[in-house]
C-alpha cells in the first residue's frame, strides 16, 4: 500500500511539473507583484514637437503645422485564480494640438481575457473596449470619434504530444461618431458595420519556442446603414508563430481570401493575404522589426466601397555605444480601389501609395527610462491631387516601464 501511495505521488508530482513545463506562466516577466496580482506599467509621452501638416492636406491648400504631443500610461495585468487567469490590458492616450484644439482628444482601451490552461485542454475569452479619435488608417485623414467592441474566445484541445485542435469566434462592432465627417460623407453611415468570424484552427509545436499554424476562417461583415457594402469571405492561412520571450518573437501567416460583396455589381476578391510582425533580437545590442501586411480594407467612398492594402516596413534600433542608441525605419503601402459597376468616380481603378521613412537617436538612463529625439517624414501620392499629401513630424519621446 505505501509503495502504491508513493508511486501515485511520484506520478502526481510529475505530471505537475510536465504541465508547468507546457503551460508558461503569462506573468513571468511582470515588473510589479502584489500577490496574486502582477503588473506592467508603462508611461510615455510620445514625440511632443512639430506636426507640418496637421489635416494631411495637399501642398496646393496650404498645410498647417501645430506643435503636438501624446502622453499614454498603460498597463499589462495578470491576476491567478487557481489554476487560471485573468488577463488584460489598460491604455489612455491624452493627445495635444496646441493651436488647432479641436484637433486634441482623450483615448482608451480596455482589454480584459479569462485564460484556463488545463493540461489537454485550453480555453480563453476576451472582451475589448476601444473609444478613440485616430485615423483608422491611411484612407481617412479625419481624425473621427469612433468606438470598437469586440469579444471572442477559443478552445485548443491537445490532440497528440505536440499538436492541437481548436476553434474560435470573434465579434466586432465599429461604430463612428454622429457628427463623424469625412469629404463630405457620413463615416457613421457609410462604416458602422458588424463583424462576425468564426474559424477551425491547427497548431503543431516544432519546438517549445515555435509552432505551424493553419486557420480555416468564414467571415461575415454586415453595415448598420450601408446595405450595399455588406460582404462574406472565406480564407484559408497558414503561417509560423514564435513565443514573446524567444530571441525572434511574433508571427507570420500567409493565406489566400474568397471575399464576396453580397450586392451585385462590385467585383470579388480572390487572392493572397498576409500578416506578419515579426521581432529579432540579435544580443542586447540590435533589435530589428519587419511587419507587412495584405488584405481587403473598406473605404468611406460607396463607389469604391473597398481597396486592397498591400504594405511592408521595418525598423531598426541599434545600440551604438554606452547608453545611446540608433532607430532608423521606413515603410510602404499600395492602396488598390475596386470600382462598383457603373458608378461615376474620379479615377476609375485607382491605385494610391504612402511612403514612410523615419529615424532617430535615444538615450537610456538606467534600466527603465529612454530620452529620444525623432523625426518622421510620411507621402502620399494618388491620381485624385486633394488625395495627395506630404507632411514631417520632429520631436522628443521619452518611456518610462516601471
Amino acid at each position: 500500500m505505501r509503495r502504491l501511495v508513493l508511486v501515485v505521488g511520484v506520478l502526481f508530482a510529475a505530471a505537475q511539473n510536465l504541465r508547468a513545463q507546457e503551460i508558461p506562466d503569462p506573468a513571468a516577466e511582470a515588473r510589479i507583484h502584489l500577490g496574486p496580482l502582477a503588473l506592467t506599467p508603462t508611461i510615455s509621452l510620445v514625440n511632443a514637437g512639430i506636426d507640418t501638416n496637421v489635416f494631411n492636406e495637399p501642398t496646393f491648400a496650404g498645410p498647417k503645422r501645430d506643435f503636438t504631443m501624446t502622453f499614454e500610461p498603460k498597463a499589462d495585468w495578470w491576476l491567478r485564480m487557481g489554476p487560471t487567469w485573468f488577463l488584460g490590458n489598460v491604455t489612455e492616450g491624452f493627445v495635444y494640438y496646441d493651436k488647432y484644439a479641436d484637433e486634441r482628444s482623450i483615448n482608451g482601451f480596455y482589454k480584459g481575457g479569462w485564460l484556463v490552461p488545463l493540461t489537454r485542454l485550453t480555453t480563453q475569452v476576451n472582451g475589448s473596449y476601444l473609444t478613440t479619435r485616430d485615423r483608422p488608417g491611411f484612407e481617412i485623414d479625419e481624425r473621427a470619434r469612433r468606438f470598437e467592441t469586440a469579444v471572442d474566445g477559443s478552445v485548443e484541445v491537445r490532440a497528440l504530444s505536440r499538436t492541437f485542435l481548436g476553434v474560435k469566434a470573434r465579434r466586432q462592432k465599429i461604430e463612428y461618431d454622429e457628427g463623424a465627417t469625412f469629404l463630405e460623407e457620413s463615416l457613421r453611415l457609410q462604416l458602422n458595420r458588424t463583424v462576425t468570424e468564426g474559424a477551425a484552427t491547427f497548431r503543431h509545436e516544432l519546438t517549445p519556442l515555435t509552432s505551424l499554424t493553419l486557420d480555416v476562417q468564414r467571415e461575415q461583415t454586415r453595415f448598420d446603414f450601408a446595405p450595399l457594402r455588406d460582404a462574406d469571405s472565406t480564407q484559408i492561412a497558414a503561417g509560423v508563430k514564435f513565443d514573446p520571450y524567444a530571441l525572434l518573437r511574433g508571427s507570420a501567416t500567409f493565406g489566400y481570401r474568397d471575399f464576396q460583396p453580397r450586392a451585385p455589381g462590385l467585383p470579388s476578391y480572390k487572392g493572397s493575404t498576409a500578416a506578419v510582425d515579426l521581432t529579432y533580437l540579435a544580443l542586447v545590442s540590435t533589435k530589428i522589426t519587419i511587419r507587412g501586411t495584405r488584405d481587403v480594407q473598406y473605404s468611406y467612398d460607396i463607389n469604391q466601397p473597398y481597396y486592397l492594402q498591400s504594405g511592408i516596413g521595418g525598423e531598426v534600433m541599434q545600440k551604438i555605444i554606452g547608453p545611446l542608441d540608433l532607430v532608423g525605419r521606413a515603410g510602404f503601402a499600395t492602396l488598390d480601389y475596386r470600382d462598383r459597376e457603373g458608378a461615376e468616380v474620379l479615377v476609375a481603378h485607382r491605385s494610391d501609395s504612402v511612403r514612410i521613412f523615419g529615424g532617430g537617436i535615444g538615450y537610456r538612463i538606467g534600466k527603465d527610462v529612454r530620452l529620444g529625439f525623432n523625426v518622421d517624414y510620411q507621402k502620399r501620392d494618388s491620381q485624385v491631387p486633394i488625395r495627395q499629401y506630404e507632411g514631417l513630424r520632429c520631436g522628443t519621446s521619452v518611456t518610462y516601464g516601471i
